[in-house]
């Protein structure tokens, strides 16, 4: 099978379900920007970090393929089964990072994205992530989106804040915090 179709040539795509889109289409937007995600958690995931945090990455990544899928079919006419987003895994989301802000400071100030490469990535991934919900957000205002998407999106990107601030914890790399200039 070759990888290249021919059929997006022109600036349309399909959905599942066979619906032609163009490829600015805001549901293409939605499922591409989380597949954006996808690649910047799987490079957070090949850092050195806890083999505890590459698991829950390798979870956090199948959950995106599966939000991807759900964003990437027609609603109205697509009859391929897609897996299911559960309210189970928002809630690891939150026992992951009620686990993780037991062993951090009391967060007193906004903190600056920066401090290692790995920080730095998670970060960049919670941006992608705000990214990815603001679309699905728009996207549901026109077309059925599951709300668990968006909720996952949101608590996803707490999460990875809270990994950022794990990771520079456990590195003892001081927290860059913004202290606005008055």
């Amino acid at each position: 099978m070759k990888i290249y179709t021919k059929t997006g040539d022109k600036g349309f795509t399909s959905l599942i379900g066979g619906t032609r889109v163009p490829k600015h289409h805001l549901r293409i937007e939605s499922y591409g920007t989380v597949d954006e995600l996808n690649s910047y958690i799987g490079l957070i995931g090949d850092q050195e970090i806890a083999a505890h945090d590459k698991a829950i990455l390798k979870q956090v990544q199948d959950r995106l393929f599966t939000i991807g899928s759900s964003l990437a079919s027609d609603p109205e006419k697509s009859k391929m089964v897609i897996p299911d987003l559960h309210a189970s895994d928002i809630e690891l989301l939150e026992t992951e990072m009620d686990a993780m802000n037991e062993h951090l400071p009391e967060l007193r100030h906004f903190i600056l994205p920066g401090g290692n490469s790995t920080v730095s990535y998670c970060h960049i991934a919670r941006c992608v992530c705000r990214r990815a919900e603001r679309i699905t957000v728009h996207l549901a205002e026109g077309s059925p989106v599951d709300e668990k998407v968006n909720i996952y999106l949101n608590r996803l990107s707490d999460y990875l804040f809270t990994l950022a601030r794990k990771i520079g914890h456990e590195n003892k790399i001081p927290e860059n915090q913004w202290i606005p200039r008055v």
